[in-house]
């Protein structure tokens, strides 16, 4: 026996459960997220010097924080981008709260010459809704300009497909974010505009004072409030009341104040509350 080998056999098992603990990290929902967006970013890297382009940026809003993936600013306008990184076959529409990821994934075993197929499903939440509340932030932000063209886009990174995905607005795979965003080519800003809109945006961004941690409590503050509000029968959106209706998915509780707040929440089960915004 070398003198090397008694430590072999301890170094082998802590090599082992080092990169087992790597692999864990490495399949996090939140380092997922950090390869889809540095995906798109490459890509964002190759328009041209007339568009700017931010990455992660948050905004603070009535009800605490945002984050926006990605921003793209030129003479044609703003862009916001809610990057996915999922693989999958992905089934989704524009109303529903959640959206859904479904993994098929078979296996052949040698010794039993039979192979076996396994489905992993999950759910998230709607990603046009996301896009859709950045562009209103955004839209608030910049309210000096009431007519500006703000588009938000939804791109899947990695291996997805769109298997079922309804929609009206703009979901797209990585490849094909360029051509979406040079098919806007109608000039709306001049180069003025375009620095005074940098400008804000960057005076705004609250990324190098808000981490994480602080991004993710402001929003489980946000829906302690909202459930709260729901609980006590008062909409949360305008402050009117919330009536109990009867709808094609189930019943669920409709603002008062109806249309002018289309509000409303599945009524709770088994003291579970949830909401979404129609």
């Amino acid at each position: 026996m070398t003198s090397l080998e008694p430590y072999i056999i301890y170094l082998v098992p802590i090599l082992v459960i080092a990169f087992f603990i790597y692999l864990c990290w490495y399949n996090t929902s939140k380092q997922k997220g950090k390869r889809g967006e540095k995906r798109v970013h490459d890509i964002l890297m190759k328009l041209s010097d007339d568009y700017n382009v931010f990455d992660d940026v948050i905004l603070t809003t009535e009800r605490g924080t945002t984050q926006i993936d990605h921003i793209v600013v030129s003479k044609y306008g703003v862009i916001t981008i809610e990057t996915k990184n999922y693989r999958g076959d992905i089934y989704g529409d524009d109303e529903r709260k959640e959206w859904t990821q479904i993994i098929v994934t078979k296996v052949k075993y040698a010794r039993s010459w039979k192979t076996y197929t396994y489905v992993t499903k999950n759910r998230f939440y709607n990603p046009v809704k996301q896009a859709y509340m950045h562009a209103f932030e955004m839209k608030n932000k910049l309210s000096d300009w009431p007519k500006l063209k703000i588009v938000p886009i939804v791109v899947f990174t990695g291996r997805a497909n769109l298997k079922e995905v309804h929609t009206k607005n703009i979901v797209i795979y990585d490849d094909e974010l360029l051509d979406t965003i040079l098919g806007y080519d109608v000039v709306r800003l001049s180069d003025e505009e375009v620095n005074d809109i940098t400008y804000i945006l960057n005076h705004k961004n609250m990324r190098n004072l808000i981490d994480d941690k602080t991004h993710v409590g402001n929003i489980r503050h946000n829906k302690q409030v909202i459930n709260h509000k729901v609980s006590e029968g008062i909409c949360p959106k305008c402050g009117g009341t919330l009536i109990e209706k009867k709808g094609k998915f189930g019943d669920f509780y409709g603002c008062s104040n109806y249309p002018k707040c289309k509000f409303t929440t599945p009524i709770p089960k088994k003291g579970f509350l949830s909401y979404f915004w129609r």
